[in-house]
C-alpha cells in the first residue's frame, strides 16, 4: 500500500456513526419515560405499600398477593366488562361510518362539493378536550337540560328523564362522545388508505364489469386491511385506556352503581388512596390485558386479510 492510499484511508469518514447519534435520542427518551417506569410498575406490584392515614404501610413484598386481591373480589373483573361494553358501542358504528365517509369522499365519479368543509367540520370534534366534551354532555342531559326539555315540550316524554340514572342511558352516553370525538379521525385514516390504492385497479375492474360492491369487496377492503389493522388495535388500546370522559360524567363514581366504572378509573382510585402495590397490580393487569388483545386482533384480522385475497 502506498503511502498516498494510507492517507485517504485515514481521511475516509465513517458515516454510519451519525446514525447511531441521530437515533439515540429516542432510545434515551424511551429508557428514561417508558421502559424504567414499566419496569418500576411491575416491581411496585409485587409490595404492599399504601397509607393508612399519617402511617405508611410498608413497602412489603408480598409477591402476588395484590394480584390475587384483585381477582377474589370480582371487582376488576365487572370493570373490565364496563370499559369493554362502552368501548364496543361507541367503536362498532365508528368503524362503520368512518368507512362510508371515506368511501363517499374518495369517490371521484360523485364529485361532492365542498368537501374540504366537510372534512374540517367531522374533525372538529376530535380537537375538542376530553373533559370540556363531558361536562357539555352532563350540561345537555341533566335532569334539567335542553335534551330533556325538547324531549318534554314535543310531548315524546311528561317527566324529565334521568339518563345519568339508568345503566344503559349511562354507558350510550359515555359511548357517544367516544364516537363523535374519534370518528373524524378514523375517517381521515380510511381516506388516506384508500387514496393509496392505485386507482388502475378500480378503473380496470370497472372496464371488466365489476360492480361497486366487487370492487370494495375483492379490492378496497384487501388493500385497505393493514389501516384497518391499526384502526382496531390503537382504538383497542385507547377504549381499555378511557378515563376521562366518564370519570368527568360520572364525577369518578362510576355511576350508575359503578357501572361506568372503567379498568383506569379503578386504577386512579387505588393512586388516590396511596395503595401504590395494588395500582401496579392494576396496571400490569392492563398491560396484559392490552398485549393479549392486540395480538389477538392483529392475528385474526391478518387472517382475514389473507382469507379475502384468496
Amino acid at each position: 500500500m502506498t503511502l498516498i492510499e494510507q492517507k485517504r484511508k485515514k481521511k475516509k469518514v465513517k458515516y454510519s456513526k451519525w446514525g447511531y447519534i441521530f437515533i439515540a435520542p429516542f432510545f434515551i427518551i424511551y429508557l428514561v419515560f417508558s421502559l424504567i417506569p414499566l419496569l418500576s410498575t411491575f416491581y411496585n406490584s409485587l409490595f404492599e405499600n399504601y397509607r393508612v392515614g399519617l402511617t405508611q404501610v410498608g413497602p412489603t413484598f408480598v409477591g402476588l398477593d395484590n394480584f390475587e386481591a384483585l381477582f377474589s373480589n370480582g371487582d376488576l373483573l365487572q370493570y373490565l366488562g364496563n370499559t369493554v361494553i362502552m368501548w364496543v358501542w361507541g367503536f362498532v358504528p365508528q368503524i362503520l361510518i368512518a368507512l362510508i365517509l371515506a368511501l363517499l369522499f374518495t369517490n371521484i365519479r360523485l364529485k361532492l362539493k365542498k368537501q374540504q368543509f366537510f372534512k374540517t367540520v367531522i374533525y372538529m370534534p376530535n380537537l375538542i378536550m376530553a373533559s370540556a366534551f363531558a361536562m357539555l354532555f352532563f350540561a345537555l342531559f341533566s335532569d334539567g337540560g335542553p335534551i330533556n326539555q325538547i324531549l318534554i315540550s314535543s310531548g315524546i316524554i311528561f317527566e324529565p328523564f334521568r339518563f345519568l340514572t339508568k345503566v344503559n342511558a349511562s354507558r350510550g352516553l359515555v359511548a357517544l362522545m367516544n364516537f363523535l370525538m374519534w370518528f373524524g379521525n378514523t375517517t381521515i385514516l380510511l381516506m388516506a388508505g384508500i387514496m393509496g390504492i392505485d386507482q388502475s385497479l378500480f378503473e380496470s375492474a370497472e372496464i371488466d364489469g365489476a360492480t361497486s360492491t366487487q370492487i370494495f369487496r375483492h379490492i378496497t377492503l384487501p388493500l385497505l386491511m393493514p389501516i384497518l389493522i391499526y384502526v382496531v388495535i390503537t382504538s383497542m388500546i385507547g377504549g381499555i385506556q378511557m378515563f376521562d370522559v366518564p370519570q368527568i360524567l360520572t364525577n369518578g363514581g362510576g355511576a350508575p352503581n359503578r357501572s361506568t366504572m372503567t379498568l383506569i378509573m379503578f386504577l386512579n382510585k387505588h393512586l388516590a388512596s396511596k395503595n401504590f402495590g395494588m395500582a401496579g397490580a392494576v396496571s400490569v393487569i392492563v398491560f396484559i390485558i392490552t398485549a393479549v388483545l392486540s395480538l389477538t386482533v392483529y392475528k385474526m384480522l391478518k387472517n382475514q386479510e389473507k382469507s379475502v385475497k384468496k
